[in-house]
């Protein structure tokens, strides 16, 4: 199970990596001028490319982390609140996953209408999900 366990870190950090960066491109999606067309269109591509990446990392780290849960039996008991706690996390954080998707859909169709300054708040969400999912894991407060 450590091996589980060590894969499933790397994948949630790697996964991480990239929701991290994805909304810091929408940022700058959202500050390109209008007409300056080849800039959108390589941001769009490199958009587009992490978020596949970023799913690719993400499916591994859900899978991992469901057969950790498993075979651990945590979450069962008394004890073990943080467990719940940290599941709403990861919903939070597959939300967020989505909410990216969503939005690099709206920038390809070019129909945007949030702020750089909306985009550079939206962009801190994932380090407060990593937070509290690694704090729920290491200090199990409830």
């Amino acid at each position: 199970m450590l091996w589980v366990k060590a894969f499933h870190i790397v994948f949630v950090a790697s996964w991480f990596a990239g929701l991290f960066y994805l909304p810091r491109i929408f940022v700058n999606l959202a500050m390109v001028t209008p007409g300056s067309v080849a800039e959108r269109e390589r941001l769009i591509l490199m958009a587009r490319k992490l978020l596949r990446f970023t799913t690719l990392l993400a499916v591994p780290a859900l899978l991992l982390g469901l057969w950790l849960w498993q075979g651990y039996g945590i979450g069962r008991g008394p004890g073990n609140g943080w467990m719940h706690a940290k599941l709403l996390v990861v919903l939070l954080a597959v939300g967020y996953h989505h909410a990216c998707a969503r939005l690099l859909r709206k920038f390809i169709d070019d129909v945007n209408q949030r702020s750089h300054r909306w985009y550079r708040w939206f962009n801190e969400v994932p380090v407060l999900l990593l937070a509290a999912a690694v704090v729920l894991v290491v200090v199990k407060p409830f």
